[in-house]
């Protein structure tokens, strides 16, 4: 017989559901602001679902809830990053010729035309960067969506020892 799931047991899966996203958006901001590799489109994608995360991780971490509860914004969490590896997963694709990414222009609403002009074309089909192969985008899936089997995981171990 299993015991009850406890908000202790939960913490490994919470911390981990907090720092996989932490760490990836440390990297990203990182080699955008201090090494210039500036982001594409579809790179930007991929950080959208990794911010979302850390609202219900921290929440999960910092706040007093019911281990149910605590369960269900880690499992949020997990989706989220898994979510981030998708994106990834499918902007390497692009990158490495597997299928067509997009061609439309996606420049945001209210933007100046000077500042169109002046931005810097960033092709979401070329990778910014490559280490032993892999781009920033591959690595983004393979740990976002390892990262996220992992806290699932975890969730089901602390589920099964309480």
């Amino acid at each position: 017989m299993a015991l009850p799931m406890t908000a202790s047991s939960l913490r490994p899966a919470a911390l981990l559901a907090f720092l996989i996203p932490a760490i990836a958006l440390t990297g990203a901001l990182t080699s955008q602001y201090v090494f210039g590799l500036y982001p594409c489109e579809m790179c930007h994608w991929q950080r959208w679902p990794h911010y979302a995360a850390l609202v219900p991780a921290l929440a999960a971490i910092l706040l007093p809830l019911q281990p149910g509860a605590k369960r269900g914004l880690i499992l949020i969490a997990a989706l989220l990053i898994a979510a981030s590896g998708a994106i990834g997963a499918y902007h390497a694709g692009v990158e490495y010729g597997f299928w067509p990414g997009f061609s439309t222009c996606t420049a945001g609403v209210g933007t100046s035309l000077e500042a169109i002009w002046n931005a810097p074309v960033i092709r979401c089909d070329v990778p910014a960067f490559t280490l032993f192969g892999i781009s920033m985008a591959g690595y983004n899936a393979i740990a976002s969506l390892g990262g996220a089997a992992l806290v699932a995981v975890l969730l089901k171990r602390a589920s099964s020892q309480g």
